[in-house]
């Protein structure tokens, strides 16, 4: 796997401060678990962060802290889903595996159109986080971005204009971004995709079709 498009320097630094909305985490610690470059980008700003932690100086705390701590994290629920752990077998890394409950196979794909398809997964914060399943050679119709968009490529690949996205790259658009991404001739592409707004489609049809599927 030869990942070409990483997490830019402000995202990876949000993301490592904990800053990031649970959609925008999810598909930042997807493309961290399928990138070794930015998994050891990550670990570099962890160590900066505990180094930095180390030199504040110490404040007095209350006789009863520890115990609410304790009670804090107990009180707290459990989400591994973040974890940016280096991807194990099967297709889905282990942050996304956490929200689907398991890996490709049992996905719960949704009909969008033209043999394309789409898992929604549950994502708090605002943003909205789906798996989709673009079969070889599809053009996915010609749209512009109300928001922000990341996608981040499980298998497959598709071209955007001059550039390709192959396994485990990440692509970020914004609002000032036109374009017709086409999925590569290798096989289907999966990938994630989170939003924050819906897309902008420039025909009818594709536009119907979003009010349908919720894109």
């Amino acid at each position: 796997m030869s990942i070409q498009h990483h997490l830019s320097d402000d995202i990876l630094l949000d993301y490592a401060a904990g800053g990031l909305a649970e959609g925008w985490s999810l598909a930042a610690a997807t493309h961290i678990a399928l990138c070794p470059v930015c998994r050891a980008r990550a670990a570099a700003l962890d160590a900066i962060g505990g180094a930095a932690l180390e030199d504040l100086t110490p404040a007095p705390i209350s006789d009863d802290a520890l115990d609410a701590c304790l009670r804090l994290l107990d009180a707290m629920e459990a989400d591994p889903a973040l974890s940016a752990a280096p991807a194990g077998p099967g297709l889905l890394p282990t942050p996304l595996r956490a929200f689907v409950g398991g890996d490709v196979d049992v996905v719960a794909w949704r009909r969008v159109g033209g043999g394309v398809r789409q898992a929604p997964l549950g994502v708090r914060g605002g943003a909205k986080a789906r798996l989709l399943y673009i079969p070889a050679g599809v053009a996915v119709p010609e749209h512009g971005h109300g928001g922000l968009e990341m996608t981040v490529v499980l298998t497959g690949s598709f071209l955007d204009k001059a550039d390709v996205f192959a396994a485990g790259d990440i692509q970020v658009c914004d609002g000032a971004v036109d374009h017709q991404p086409i999925s590569g001739d290798d096989g289907p592409c999966i990938c994630l995709a989170v939003t924050d707004a819906p897309l902008r489609f420039r025909r009818l049809v594709p536009r119907i079709a979003q009010r349908i599927a919720g894109l």
